[in-house]
C-alpha cells in the first residue's frame, strides 16, 4: 500500500497496556517496572536506568506512561508521566511514605512495646481526629420583666406624599458582534519517531512504493510485530538485514531505503543505542535536505534531536549537539517546517549550554 500522509492519521488500536507502571527502586540499588527487573549499566545511576526503560516503553507504544515511583532510599513516591516522545514530567508533589521494613522485624516491634515510661517511636497509624466541643458561652440570665403592661402611646403615620414615576431610559441601541474569521490551520502531522511509532502500531507496514509493497511488505510486518511484542534485539538484527537486501535490489538512496532507515533508527533508539540512532536520523536528514524534501528533513532532525537528549555524557553530548544545531540551523535558513517551529532549536541550544556545564564541572574533579 502506498504511504499515508500524516496529516490524516489512522485509527489506531488501543494498545493493552496498564494505565499506571508501578516503579520500585530498593535502597541495594536494584528497581523494577511493572515487575520486570531493570538493571544499571556499569556507571549508570539506577534512577537514570529506570527513566531510559520508561522512555523506551512510551516510544515504543506511541502512547504516555504514567508511573508511580517509589524509592525506598528517600522514602518517596513521586507521579511521572513520560511522553511518547520520550520527555518526561513530575505530575504532582513527592509523597512521603513508610520505609520498608521486614515482615519479622514488624512483628517483633508490635510485640515488644517499650517500658513503662519512655517514648514510642511513631507507628505511622493514627486514628480520627478527636471532636473537639466548641467552647459555649454561658447565656446571660433574663432581665426582670414587669408583668404589668406598660401604656404605649400611638401615634398616627404621617401622610406619605404621592411618588412621581420617572420617565423609562431609552434602550440601549443593540449592538450585534460580527463573526470571528474561520481559522484554516492544519493540525501539526507526526514527524520523527513519533511517525514512525504510528507505523508499526498500524494496522499494516506503510511502504513508499509499488515495486517497495511487493519487496518489503513481508519483512516490515515481522519488523513491526518485534517491536510490539518487546523482541527489540530480533527487530534490530532484521531491520539491518532488510536494509542490506533492500540497497542492493533498490539501490541505497531508493526512497524504499531511506524509509527502512528511520525505522532502523528508531529501533536503535528503542534498544538503547541513542549514538548509534543519532547518527542515523542525521545522515538521512543530510540526504532528504540534499533532495530538496524539507518535511522529511525536519522530521528527521527531530528522530536525531530525540535520540540526542537520551547521550548522557556531556562530552559526548556537545559533540553531537555541534553536528545537530549545525545542520538544523541551515534547515531554518530554508522555506519549510523547520523555519516555522523555532522553539525546539532554542530548547536544544539551551541544552548545549548546560552540557557545557556539566563538562566543566566533570573537569574540575
Amino acid at each position: 500500500m502506498s504511504r499515508l500522509s500524516f496529516e490524516k492519521k489512522r485509527v489506531q488500536q488501543p494498545v493493552a497496556h496498564p494505565a499506571v507502571v508501578h516503579v520500585r527502586v530498593s535502597g541495594a540499588g536494584s528497581a523494577s517496572v511493572g515487575g520486570t527487573a531493570v538493571v544499571a549499566a556499569p556507571g549508570e545511576e539506577i534512577q537514570q536506568a529506570v527513566l531510559n526503560h520508561l522512555q523506551r516503553l512510551a516510544i515504543s507504544l506511541g502512547a504516555p506512561i504514567r508511573a508511580t515511583i517509589h524509592d525506598d532510599r528517600t522514602g518517596c513516591m513521586v507521579p511521572l508521566e513520560v511522553l511518547a516522545d520520550g520527555s518526561s514530567r513530575v505530575t504532582g508533589d513527592p509523597v512521603r511514605v513508610a520505609p520498608r521494613v521486614a515482615p519479622a522485624e514488624a512483628k517483633v516491634r508490635a510485640a515488644a512495646p517499650g517500658p513503662l515510661g519512655t517514648v514510642q517511636a511513631p507507628t505511622g497509624q493514627f486514628g480520627p481526629a478527636p471532636v473537639m466541643d466548641s467552647p459555649s458561652t454561658p447565656a446571660a440570665a433574663p432581665a426582670a420583666v414587669d408583668a404589668r403592661p406598660a401604656a404605649v402611646a400611638v401615634s398616627e403615620p404621617a401622610p406619605v406624599p404621592a411618588r412621581t414615576p420617572e420617565p423609562a431610559p431609552e434602550p440601549a441601541p443593540e449592538v450585534i458582534p460580527e463573526p470571528a474569521p474561520a481559522t484554516t490551520s492544519a493540525p501539526t502531522p507526526a514527524r520523527g519517531f513519533d511517525a514512525v511509532a504510528e507505523e508499526v502500531l498500524g494496522d499494516e507496514p506503510v511502504t513508499e512504493t509499488a515495486e517497495g509493497a511487493e519487496l518489503l511488505t513481508g519483512p516490515m510486518t515481522r519488523i513491526n510485530e518485534a517491536v510490539r511484542d518487546g523482541r527489540i534485539e530480533a527487530a534490530a538484527e532484521l531491520a539491518d538485514r532488510t536494509v542490506v537486501e533492500a540497497s542492493g535490489v533498490l539501490g541505497p538512496s531508493h526512497p524504499e531505503v531511506l524509509h527502512l532507515r528511520e525505522l532502523t533508527s528508531y529501533i536503535a533508539y528503542l534498544a538503547g543505542e541513542p549514538v548509534r540512532s543519532f547518527r542515523l536520523s542525521l545522515d538521512l536528514a543530510r540526504l532528504r535536505r540534499q533532495a530538496r524534501d524539507a518535511e522529511a528533513a525536519y522530521g528527521n532532525v527531530q528522530s536525531a534531536a530525540t535520540a540526542w537528549r537520551a547521550v548522557r555524557d556531556p562530552e559526548e553530548g556537545l559533540r553531537l549537539g555541534r553536528d545537530l544545531i549545525d545542520l538544523w540551523t541551515d534547515l531554518t535558513a530554508e522555506p519549510g517546517p523547520a523555519a516555522e517551529d523555532l522553539r525546539p532549536l532554542e530548547s536544544a541550544r539551551a541544552r548545549m549550554v548546560r552540557l557545557t556545564d556539566r563538562a566543566a564541572r566533570a573537569a574540575q574533579v
